[in-house]
């Protein structure tokens, strides 16, 4: 049957999983304003899958180079919020993985990155490691995202001979590469990159549910302006990176202003 023999409603269906060829010899006979635009969208989408399918190549290229060893990758999310821990993940990908879209977790919507999750999360090997908002404030935010990253290493159940790590050294005495911008360079990164981001998430969203003025399930932590309206109408949680400006400087204010009045 050729594509003459639908309507137009029924094309859309029947060509979704049709390759270039198989769209050439369908639509031969057609002459429809309405199908031939059905063609000419899954061709459009056939494009886009496959120049995803070459980036997706691409990101392997440090992978390959660790053939027949155990790489894992490791990336960190939450480094700049005022509010929060930071979460790092470490992932050793499955055999056969093909996770076609895959990249750094910033540059994924919200809808892409909760279904890159759900299969990440049943199918690789990965752990999580997290720096509380305390060691954040003790160690200083680089050293406490090390922290996080170390830890998250630590409870993976198979350890790897090779890190591919996002822009970090953490000196293990394994194989490591930092590699700059590597969610967007590695795979392996850009899962871990995905795990770690809705993971955090998540965990902002519930404290979200105990501290609702500051925004917490839509800004993570960060420092917009809903959360700022917030921290000067309500306070300081415990959740919040006392080291972390303005925070600090609140913190310091009140302490001045307790100091005035126990003078006075």
């Amino acid at each position: 049957m050729k594509s003459n023999d639908y309507t137009i409603a029924l094309l859309k269906e029947k060509v979704r999983e049709m390759n270039q060829a198989e769209l050439i010899d369908f639509f031969e006979e057609e002459s429809r304003s309405g199908a031939l635009k059905v063609k000419q969208t899954r061709v459009k989408q056939i494009a886009q899958e496959t120049q995803a399918i070459h980036e997706y190549e691409q990101m392997l290229e440090y992978e390959r180079r660790y053939n027949g060893k155990v790489v894992c990758g490791i990336d960190e999310v939450g480094r700049g919020p005022l509010a929060g821990p930071v979460i790092a993940c470490a992932v050793i990908l499955n055999d056969g993985h093909h996770y076609i879209g895959l990249n750094d977790s910033k540059q994924l919507s919200k809808h892409k990155r909760a279904s890159l999750y759900e299969a990440l999360t049943q199918s690789v090997t990965y752990a999580i490691g997290v720096a509380s908002v305390e060691e954040i404030d003790k160690f200083n935010i680089y050293e406490a995202t090390k922290l996080a990253m170390h830890r998250a290493i630590d409870k993976l159940p198979v350890k790897p001979d090779v890190l591919l790590i996002d822009a970090m050294k953490l000196n293990t005495g394994l194989i490591e590469e930092s590699i700059i911008k590597g969610d967007a360079k590695s795979v392996s990164i850009a899962a871990a990159s995905v795990i770690a981001k809705v993971y955090r998430d998540h965990l902002m969203e519930e404290i979200h549910e105990e501290f609702p003025y500051y925004n917490f399930n839509r800004n993570a932590g960060y420092g917009t302006k809903r959360h700022l309206d917030g921290l000067m109408q309500y306070g300081i949680t415990a959740h919040h990176r006392k080291s972390f400006e303005p925070i600090k400087s609140m913190i310091k204010t009140e302490e001045h202003a307790k100091t005035i009045t126990k003078l006075s």
